[in-house]
């Protein structure tokens, strides 16, 4: 055995000829199979293409000890031969290689055509039908599985020498079967497909060592998807025209008008649409074009034709205002009429003005008069904290829709038109978190008649997702809208509510508070902040206020990157917490170093994973932004145990990726949650990353203290650039057009 460099990591490499297919999981690829290599017998695993007893394959690896099957090689690429001579060929068909070939008509084939017996079935199929048994429809059937299974096969080493993965490779092939590798020849630009994950550069880069042209039409239009592509990941559902042309004409390296000439082809094949948005052309992707449609359409339906009208609702909401001793103000009694009467209603408002107020009373509302209320959020933790705020369970958008995830991780939802959503008022928490595609997907859930209570805060930063959901029905003009603006005087007491409410009008906050609960530490040295953070984390806080270090105290950063990002203070705060030692199991998983004691966050949604509530309740599900401890790392049996509240979660290694440490989170992350107390370094920092929403989402995070540790100027740098993030969309648009 020899070692070689394959993509930058060294792989032993091993031949040997199949024994016995032990498993194999015709969906993933992932096979089980002995294999003999100079006369000892090898289990060798991964995903592979399909091979079969006495297939010669040589495989490119590394060898791993299974806790249970002991010594194995671990496959990261195969290639296999034909088999060669008759006995070799008759073993072959013998074990059930090609359907309709049994070990009796294997011999009989074998007996007849000998050496040539895999010739004659791929190209000669009508020959096999000499044979007594073997009509001529089932020689031809014999001959599409034989072709099939070897097309798979040569699809994977045809895609391996450009350096695509099995997994990716088993997904284009069933894409586009059979005939993929002469399809990927003629154009290769088919790689780009969302489900496959390879992504446009590199087809592209398979395109130019085919020696493809530049200008070609099919390079262009897949340059011009890419960059809409791209974009969706900034926030942005459509691009200007002339702004695509040019970014998408810099990075083909070609003219623009080229680019236009192609762009005005593809317009006319619907591979994009065009609309104007503000007296300028706009440029969409299909599907994401009628996403904002649809949402546009869906809205003005639901606001020309509301719920039923709750009428004679005021003497049971002087009830509760008796019962609760609250005195609801003009604004929450607005909120309220428009729930019971309109049916349809964006509410929003800051901290400390009574939104959960509002919302409480319309819930209880809602009940009294007998309608089935669902609430749900963005994130788990979003959910979570409004579940904990109204004593009513809410749920994920995505549990609540029950989403579905089919093969490439593309998901569906079981609830839609055909099967709509079972309440009779739907509120929606957090909304500023949700993108336009969820959003559609939570309209088309909707049954007409349902009460939609839309909630959220203006002010804080925009969907990860692209589009500007609660932003563009806020500024639509066609939406009941009722914004609490009146900050309540117990709220008042609060310097981090004030304060932020100074922030978001643009105003300076105020630093120099000592006995309240924003405090501002001024220093410039990074190493100084970093070291200042670290304690505050460990020792500070915990001794002056009680805090439990790493359940109650949160790091919150602008972004990840520089000597005071997540990344490095993720580093530190784990050097202090959790150091290495010989009593504390560590992994290393994407260059990071996991050890048992950290403190981690799930970053994606996965309705997989599988948990054990502490009272022995089973079920699965982590989502995006639940912070755990990682309690146990079992490197033998190859899975992590993470505890998140009183639940105990099981991952594979495979899927621990996953998982980032939390001792420091970015402000995007945070959004949906409330921390007892926060911490937030101030330094300068990217543009991009240094304007109000970010600081005013970052401060609206502390429920009980804040300490900004850092430069007094970054603070007001924020306040003063007022520009939210600018983003491309058109649900407004949409909203305001006369035909809706």
């Amino acid at each position: 055995m020899s070692a070689m460099e394959n993509t930058g990591k060294k792989l032993d490499e091993i031949s040997g000829v199949v024994e016995d297919i032990s498993f194999r999981n015709e969906q993933s690829g992932f096979t089980v199979l002995e294999l003999y290599v100079d006369d000892d017998l090898v289990i060798a695993v991964g995903v592979l293409p399909p091979v079969n007893s006495g297939e010669e394959v040589h495989m490119y690896g590394h060898w791993t000890t299974h806790p249970k099957f002991g010594r194995q090689f671990s496959a990261e690429s195969c290639e296999s031969k034909m088999p060669s001579g008759a006995s070799a060929i008759l073993r072959y068909l013998s074990s059930g290689a090609v359907k309709g070939i049994g070990p009796s008509t294997a011999t009989k084939i074998v007996e007849a055509f000998g050496d040539r017996t895999l010739e004659i079935i791929e190209n000669q199929p009508a020959r096999l039908a000499e044979i007594r048994g073997i009509s001529k429809s089932k020689a031809e059937q014999i001959s599409q599985d034989f072709r099939s299974h070897f097309g798979l096969r040569e699809a994977m080493a045809f895609l391996g020498q450009y350096h695509i993965n099995p997994n990716q490779a088993l997904a284009v092939w069933k894409r586009f079967g059979v005939g993929c590798i002469e399809l990927i020849k003629d154009d290769p630009y088919v790689l780009c497909a969302d489900e496959l994950n390879i992504g446009f550069e590199r087809a592209d880069a398979i395109a130019m060592s085919m020696e493809k042209s530049p200008d070609s039409g099919r390079r262009i239009a897949a340059g011009l998807t890419y960059v809409l592509t791209h974009n969706l990941g900034n926030g942005h559902t459509c691009l200007p025209k002339g702004k695509l042309l040019d970014v998408a004409s810099s990075l083909l390296e070609i003219d623009r008008a080229a680019v236009a000439e192609q762009l005005e082809e593809a317009l006319d094949d619907s591979e994009f649409m065009q609309d104007e948005i503000r007296g300028d052309e706009f440029i969409f992707l299909p599907y994401v074009y009628e996403a904002e449609l649809y949402c546009a359409g869906r809205i003005a339906t639901m606001a020309m034709c509301p719920a039923e009208p709750i009428r004679n609702y005021v003497r049971q909401m002087e009830l509760i205002e008796s019962m609760t001793g609250i005195a609801y103000d003009g604004h929450q009694t607005e909120a309220i009429d428009a729930a019971m009467n309109k049916g349809l209603l964006v509410l929003t408002g800051g901290p400390g003005t009574g939104k959960t107020t509002t919302l409480n009373a319309i819930i209880q509302l809602l009940e009294i008069y007998g309608h089935k209320v669902a609430i749900a959020a963005p994130t788990g933790r979003a959910a979570k904290r409004i579940t904990e705020i109204t004593g009513h369970e809410a749920k994920t958008i995505h549990r609540l829709l029950e989403v579905e995830w089919g093969e490439n991780d593309t998901q569906s939802f079981a609830r839609n038109e055909k099967n709509p959503l079972d309440c009779d008022a739907l509120i929606v928490d957090e909304l500023s978190m949700t993108d336009i595609l969820l959003f559609q997907s939570l309209l088309r859930a909707v049954k007409f008649g349902c009460r939609l209570v839309l909630v959220g805060d203006s002010d804080q930063l925009p969907s990860v997702g692209a589009g500007n959901v609660l932003g563009d029905l806020i500024k639509s003009g066609r939406v009941p809208v009722v914004a609490l603006t009146e900050v309540f005087r117990q709220a008042q007491k609060s310097a981090i509510i004030m304060n932020a409410h100074r922030i978001v009008s643009g105003e300076l906050p105020q630093l120099d508070l000592r006995d309240n609960d924003f405090f501002f530490l001024p220093m410039r040295e990074s190493d100084r902040i970093a070291q200042t953070v670290s304690d505050l984390c460990f020792k500070r806080l915990p001794d002056a206020y009680g805090f439990n270090p790493l359940k109650d105290i949160q790091v919150l950063c602008p972004g990840r990157k520089g000597e005071l990002g997540t990344t490095e203070l993720n580093r530190i705060l784990q050097q202090r917490f959790n150091p290495q030692h010989q009593k504390r199991p560590e992994i290393k998983i994407g260059g990071v170093t996991f050890r048992q004691g950290d403190k981690i966050m799930q970053v994606k949604n996965n309705y997989n994973v599988e948990w054990t509530k502490d009272d022995g309740t089973e079920g699965t599900g982590i989502f995006n932004g639940d912070v755990g401890m990682l309690e146990e790392i079992d490197k033998l049996h190859g899975f992590l145990r993470v505890r998140f509240d009183d639940r105990t979660a099981t991952y594979s290694i495979d899927n621990a990726d996953e998982l980032e440490h939390a001792y420091a989170i970015t402000v995007h992350k945070s959004q949906g949650s409330e921390f007892p107390a926060v911490i937030i370094p101030m330094y300068p920092m990217a543009p991009q990353l240094c304007y109000r929403n970010l600081l005013y989402t970052a401060v609206t995070r502390a429920r009980s203290i804040l300490i900004m540790v850092g430069h007094r100027q970054m603070v007001y740098r924020m306040v003063q650039n007022q520009k939210k993030t600018l983003r491309y969309s058109a649900l407004d648009v949409f909203l305001r057009r006369d035909t809706m």
